[in-house]
């Protein structure tokens, strides 16, 4: 995992536009609460959380932390909310190649390594690919080499028609799956890169037989199946391979960097595609490290 080094800073979106007030009550409002819900959940009064959404009353750094704490706001965002208030960031965003971020660093490398000879990768909050381990390559082949260059966006990838799509057997069923996954993403997060990337995506060529063809909703069924999990089912020359997928994030990061951090592992499904990554793995070269300033 390698990336241009640079000094530890403070997390920043571009500077907030809006009052702190109306910032508390559009996480509020994204999270489904009341005011007497985030009152109640928060341990205060509904009419301390009014005065504070209309700018009657200041919130104080402590106040602004403990609201964002009970709402569940990234920690790039609460940096963002104290920040609106007039207060310093508090949680910092390093690269991953700072001396800090050793030991996470260490982590993602042995969980990577640790999970072959079956893919593993981690990404950024944006699903741009961070690292992956020596079993992802071989899944690869045929993908546009533009699709390739880093940086390179994993649901661009699987879902675009010179990426993975092509050889998905069940893109249909997978792209609903990555639509409602985006979907969820967007509404706890309300991040503009994300809604644009769903955008995009949306607009690939849809499957035959797929019911989803409302270009103008966000809304997406979700995907059908008959197991307990979603399958990717990859077609290659070595016949066709199913895996499902688990997600691991860092549970106590403090850090905006670690804790948009994710590792995607796939696990396979039968014991057939379990055989060809094993003997895939002993033909294969190093792994892949797209690491970059998130």
């Amino acid at each position: 995992m390698t990336q241009a080094a640079t000094r530890h800073r403070p997390s920043s979106r571009t500077v907030p536009r809006q009052p702190v007030g109306e910032l508390l009550r559009a996480w509020r409002k994204r999270r489904g609460f009341s005011q007497l819900d985030l009152a109640c959940e928060a341990d205060v009064s509904t009419r301390h959380v009014s005065f504070l959404e209309t700018g009657r009353s200041q919130p104080s750094r402590t106040m602004l932390l403990h609201l964002a704490e009970r709402m569940d706001i990234p920690l790039r965002d609460r940096n963002a909310l104290l920040a609106a208030a007039g207060f310093a960031p508090v949680f910092s965003e390093h690269r991953l190649d700072d001396p800090e971020m050793q030991a996470a660093r260490r982590a993602v490398d042995l969980v990577l390594t640790g999970h072959e000879p079956h893919p593993a990768l981690a990404v950024d909050r944006h699903w741009t690919l961070v690292a992956a381990n020596r079993a992802v390559a071989p899944l690869l082949a045929g993908a546009a080499p533009d699709l390739l260059q880093p940086p390179v966006n994993v649901l661009r990838l699987s879902l675009h028609p010179s990426g993975l799509a092509p050889r998905i057997e069940n893109l249909a069923q997978w792209r609903a799956h990555i639509l409602h996954r985006l979907t969820r993403q967007i509404d706890a997060s309300d991040d503009p890169v994300l809604t644009a990337l769903f955008d995009e995506l949306k607009g690939y060529p849809v499957p035959d037989g797929s019911a989803l063809n409302s270009p103008n909703s966000r809304s997406e069924p979700l995907p059908s199946h008959d197991g307990v999990v979603v399958p990717l089912r990859l077609r290659t020359e070595a016949g066709t391979l199913s895996f499902f997928s688990t997600t691991t994030v860092f549970g106590t990061a403090v850090d905006v960097t670690l804790s948009e951090l994710a590792i995607e592992a796939f696990f396979p499904t039968d014991s057939a595609t379990a055989a060809v990554m094993r003997q895939a793995l002993a033909r294969s070269g190093p792994s892949l490290d797209h690491a970059k300033h998130p």
